[in-house]
């Protein structure tokens, strides 16, 4: 493995251990007590103890971010595709989606319940409205970053506004694209855990609640962790996919740092 790539995956590993161990060394040397702050050791077993429910929960839990997460990407894309190519569509939508996305969903997740009942609807659809806004905007960002006078020279040339759109608008927005992805997937945890939490009766959410009420705090920290690693594991996807479809908007950087 050369150094450079050393550097890139060993950095974090060794601050997350890092970090961990003053966590652990911090607990045991401030004599912690367990119910306020778990040691990392005393949240590893209870991971370990406790996996079946955990590993039940956690699979409610990424089949409604994911599914909250396809939505948004669907939806975010097409209108974002809509504001950035027409200002009338701009104009008259923009606003209401800025005030939308203004108002805190966790108050609307009441209202979920009583249109869809508890369940996996009100976490598929929070995790919807949390994601969609920041795919939306940024596809409408790269749209709008064509410049007006290679529009002006591709009309002259013949092309329409369709063609525009297509061939150099949507390849220049995919950079905007997939960098509001990172984004939106760790939002989509936000909001289906959020949603668990107020109207579902499994989830991470629904565990770290209950288990809360019983004051077994390793348990509402082993959660958390869950959440962190899946929200790591599809971050790093998305990055994935990135360099596959967008590694030539990056490509006159290889080498420059």
């Amino acid at each position: 493995m050369s150094k450079d790539k050393m550097i890139v995956y060993g950095t974090p590993v060794a601050t997350v251990v890092g970090m961990f161990l003053l966590w652990e060394i911090a607990c045991v040397g401030f004599n912690i007590p367990v119910f306020i702050l778990p040691r990392p050791s005393v949240i590893y077993d209870t991971l370990i103890q406790r996996w079946g429910p955990i590993w039940h929960n956690a699979l409610f839990t990424l089949a409604t971010t994911l599914g909250g997460f396809a939505l948004a990407v669907v939806v975010g894309l097409f209108t974002g595709l809509a504001i950035g190519a027409s200002r009338v569509v701009y104009a008259g939508l923009y606003p209401v989606l800025i005030g939308f996305n203004s108002i805190p969903k966790v108050a609307v997740v009441p209202v979920l319940v009583i249109w869809f009942g508890i369940g996996a609807v009100p976490a598929v659809l929070t995790a919807f409205m949390i994601a969609f806004l920041p795919i939306a905007v940024n596809v409408a960002t790269g749209l709008a970053t064509i410049e007006p006078e290679m529009r002006d020279v591709l009309r002259s040339l013949g092309a329409r506004k369709t063609q525009i759109l297509w061939k150099v608008g949507i390849p220049r927005s995919l950079p905007y694209f997939f960098a509001s992805l990172k984004v939106a997937i760790t939002l989509a945890f936000v909001g289906s855990v959020v949603a668990e939490t107020v109207a579902s009766n499994e989830g991470i959410g629904y565990l770290m609640i209950a288990a809360s009420s019983r004051f077994d705090v390793p348990l509402v920290f082993a959660g958390l962790l869950v959440i962190a690693l899946m929200g790591v594991v599809m971050y790093g996807i998305t990055v994935i996919m990135e360099q596959h479809f967008t590694g030539w908007a990056t490509r006159g950087q290889e080498g420059s740092t």
